[in-house]
């Protein structure tokens, strides 16, 4: 265990951290609800359940995530962070449709709950520890711009706040007597983790479909590529997209036909460097081209994918131009 988590990559580390949660409160739930039968706390478990597979499949991918590029994949890794995200928030729905049906079934046949003090402190200790992980989490997903570690510390977060409900439910059995009061407090646990869990699962079917950079960082583009205009130069097809923590931003760049070409590289050097500095993990693409050509302002739109032509038995594909 030990040389694997020296092997491990500094932010596939934090993933660790999260298993040691999960573990850690998944015993502190069960007990909990041994102790008082409470289905609230029982979702609550479930909910550890689903963290516990949540960071499980985070560390390898975070650790797929860092291998640097190779013949058969020139970009990296790095969108197989999305499969950690995708599957986590899947899981977290499907824990949400065991906790509707545990629910409803205990609200057709009510069972009073036992030892609610002890189940209480329990509960809310497992609570601190989540709180306490998941802000670490945040911390990293920021430093190493990381979806995996974000939508494992937003899961975390969701189970203090599930928590906080189940707590508010079962203490309002203990103080009313009404019964019901726990399953009900279970059914708003289930819509909450639905919530989040639709919103994981889209983050990554986003980033799995290469949408682009968020609006403001698309704005620190433009505004940086507006300062060259002013020197005679213009752009266009600025197309972005984000794979896990790396950012790619290809555009082209139009310049007087009589530059050199030697003076086009070094503009196109100094803008690269310039989207690198404002967008740090940015790998940026540019393409040169003429202010005066006609064919410069051609490319401006993708082209639209064209059906390959029905072939004949043994006949190749024509090549898709």
């Amino acid at each position: 265990m030990k040389a694997l988590f020296s092997e491990t990559p500094p932010r596939a580390r934090f993933a660790w951290l999260s298993i040691g949660a999960a573990v850690t409160t998944i015993g502190l739930k069960t007990a909990a609800y041994l102790l008082t039968g409470s289905v609230g706390l029982l979702s609550d478990a479930l909910e550890s359940g689903v963290n516990l597979a949540g960071a499980i499949m985070a560390l390898i991918m975070l650790t797929i995530a860092v291998r640097p590029a190779d013949e058969e994949h020139a970009f990296g890794h790095s969108k197989a962070e999305y499969f950690s995200s995708g599957i986590e928030g899947t899981l977290i729905l499907v824990a949400a449709v065991g906790i509707i049906y545990a629910a409803i079934g205990r609200l057709i046949t009510p069972r009073p709950l036992e030892q609610l003090g002890t189940g209480l402190l329990i509960s809310a200790a497992a609570s601190l520890v989540n709180l306490g992980v998941s802000m670490v989490l945040l911390r990293a997903a920021r430093q190493y711009h990381s979806i995996t570690l974000d939508a494992n510390a937003q899961h975390l977060l969701t189970d203090v706040w599930t928590s906080a409900g189940v707590l508010v439910g079962v203490g309002a059995v203990s103080l009313t007597g009404w019964q019901a009061l726990d399953p009900i407090a279970a059914l708003v646990v289930a819509g909450n983790i639905i919530y989040f869990g639709v919103r994981i699962v889209r983050q990554s079917v986003l980033g799995l479909m290469d949408a682009a950079l968020p609006p403001e960082e698309q704005e620190i583009i433009h505004n940086m590529l507006a300062r060259y205009q002013k020197e005679g130069v213009e752009y266009h097809a600025v197309r972005t997209r984000r794979a896990g923590a790396q950012r790619f931003v290809t555009l082209h760049v139009l310049t007087p036909g009589d530059w050199t070409v030697h003076k086009g590289h070094n503009l196109l050097e100094s803008i690269e460097a310039d989207i690198r500095a404002a967008l740090p993990n940015t790998i940026v693409f540019t393409h040169l081209e003429a202010l005066e050509d006609p064919a410069s302002w051609d490319d401006i739109e993708l082209p639209p994918l064209k059906d390959p032509a029905p072939q004949t038995p043994g006949e190749k594909a024509p090549p898709v131009s």
